[in-house]
């Protein structure tokens, strides 16, 4: 009898660790914003640019990326919950990419991929890691690409602990703040770590904040409004894969100067257009990147000669090798695609940005 107590007992306390609670993520920090004053908490852009920008930009910010969520946790497994608004689909980037969950783990100073959070749909619930032995650990959990998550929970064992980063990584004073296009929005990353901001994030341990906008890095001057409101460490602006040579002519100057009348010191970096892999057969592509890299190397030289000593200009010709495989379509990049243009800011910015 005793022994069949015991091994009930055993049962009834596996079946109670076996259990997972959940737990709003609102409560830990979110990395990734500029400001707090979102219509939801999981949207890049201010609410009050809902009725100025345009509509696919705004669409847009609402968007997750680069958007990530900080926690410790003594768990044996870690999973989420989590809805998205649009539930996208395309033909060129993976589920988890669109509108995954992406787990990374602290160890011995270095971040760690612990596992992915595979979608369903709109309405979304993963195990992302599990088995593991119950010691705190530091955890950065990545959010979608390109969707935007309107609620997250993130799950542990009944009998665990979840609570408050208690180590300061990545560094959240003075972030290195991005702006662009598709490319670093993160189409087509097969997960959200595998973006680069979100690489760099990770090596330079210190936050990154993607305002990377999907077709739409236009110039408009409000996003250089918002991008001026952060305190950074330096700002990166990677538009040329969008803007054309007018907007470039146009707006260029204006947009940098809005950044730089609030920031007269901090380093900015014009990142020249890509090498896209297909140019060396399309014709009309390969002019059409000449002629925007010629026009940004024209608007930076001007820059230059008015005494901006805190601006550069990273070429594009290693950005992703030289071998042709480093995108999806001839534009989009591949994981190694992001890794190699990670691999190449990376000393550039690590050189400039404040310690």
């Amino acid at each position: 009898m005793k022994a069949k107590l015991f091994l009930l007992g055993l049962l009834l306390t596996a079946s109670v660790s076996a259990q997972i609670v959940y737990h709003d993520a609102a409560a830990f920090p979110l990395l990734g914003k500029t400001t707090d004053v979102t219509i939801t908490r999981y949207e890049r852009l201010p609410a009050s640019l809902e009725n100025v920008s345009r509509k696919p930009l705004w669409e847009l910010g609402r968007n997750s990326a680069g958007l990530a969520v900080r926690f410790r946790s003594n768990s044996t497994r870690i999973a989420a919950k989590w809805e998205v608004l649009f539930d996208r689909n395309m033909n060129h980037m993976t589920p988890t990419g669109i509108k995954g969950l992406d787990l990374y783990c602290l160890q011995d100073g270095k971040w760690v991929f612990a596992g992915s959070g595979r979608p369903q749909g709109k309405v979304n619930e993963a195990t992302i890691v599990k088995n593991m032995l119950p010691e705190e650990r530091e955890y950065l959990l990545y959010l979608s690409l390109y969707d935007g998550v309107t609620s997250l929970s993130i799950g542990v064992d009944t009998l665990s602990e979840i609570g408050q980063p208690a180590v300061d990584l990545p560094v959240r004073r003075k972030p290195v703040v991005f702006y662009g296009t598709s490319i670093l929005q993160g189409c087509c990353a097969s997960r959200p770590g595998m973006a680069h901001t979100n690489i760099l994030e990770r090596w330079l341990n210190r936050e990154c904040i993607n305002l990377g906008f999907s077709g739409n890095a236009l110039l408009d001057l409000e996003i250089a409004d918002v991008i001026a409101g952060v305190d950074a460490s330096m700002f990166v602006l990677d538009f040329v894969p969008n803007a054309t040579v007018e907007q470039m002519k146009e707006r260029a100057e204006k947009f940098y100067s809005i950044i730089r009348s609030k920031h007269p010191d901090t380093p900015i970096l014009f990142v020249e257009d890509p090498i896209f892999t297909h140019s060396r057969f399309d014709r009309e592509i390969a002019k059409e990147v000449k002629d925007k890299n010629e026009t940004l190397n024209t608007i930076f030289r001007t820059l230059k000669k008015l005494g901006d000593k805190n601006i550069y200009l990273l070429a594009s010709k290693d950005i992703i090798g030289h071998d042709g495989e480093a995108t999806v379509d001839g534009v989009h990049f591949t994981d190694l695609g992001f890794m190699r243009y990670a691999e190449v800011l990376y000393p550039v910015i690590k050189k400039h940005i404040e310690n």
